[in-house]
């Protein structure tokens, strides 16, 4: 039994994640959603994202990183050249959570079951793009709202889809 593999990211309303690295807003509770959420999992990252994220990784994370470098050393992790020999590590594990960045959501989209996406109400105008979302192979499954206040400049949904139309998910 393989893995679900579920693509979770903070997506503006035009479509990006970031404007070239770390993530353009600040909003606390998305961010204390993406750590509950990969709590204790194993986790598929591209180098740069993941030398973004050092430091955050908690003792139950296991780092996939998708590189082009075979002898990249990734503590309590592994360096994988392709999204199939990631999913093929996972294998042991219910799920393996995609974290980014734009050039990993695009090669592991074809291969995804899930995507928890943060629908951020900003327009950022251009910078590094998530994959669309085809409303013909995804439906929304759950929505969760948080208005603009104080602690957040933006508003914006969490947003469970769940993959309707089949693509070819073989690993």
């Amino acid at each position: 039994m393989s893995a679900t593999l579920t693509l979770i990211a903070a997506v503006s309303a035009d479509g990006y994640i970031s404007r070239g690295s770390g993530v353009p807003w600040d909003l606390p509770a998305d961010r204390v959603h993406f750590r509950q959420y990969t709590q204790d999992k194993w986790l598929l990252l591209g180098r740069r994202t993941y030398e973004e994220m050092l430091g955050w990784f908690k003792p139950g994370h296991h780092p996939l990183v998708l590189t082009h470098d075979p002898k990249l050393i990734v503590p309590n992790g592994k360096a994988v050249s392709s999204v199939p020999e990631a999913l093929r590590l996972a294998e042991c594990q219910r799920e393996l959570v995609c974290c980014g960045g734009a050039e990993i959501y695009q090669a592991a989209m074809t291969h995804a079951h899930r995507l928890i996406i943060t629908e951020v109400r900003e327009i950022l105008g251009s910078g590094l793009a998530f994959p669309k979302i085809s409303k013909q192979d995804w439906a929304s499954v759950s929505r969760r709202s948080q208005a603009r206040d104080d602690d957040h400049a933006f508003s914006f949904e969490i947003v469970t889809y769940q993959r309707i139309h089949r693509m070819d998910l073989a690993a």
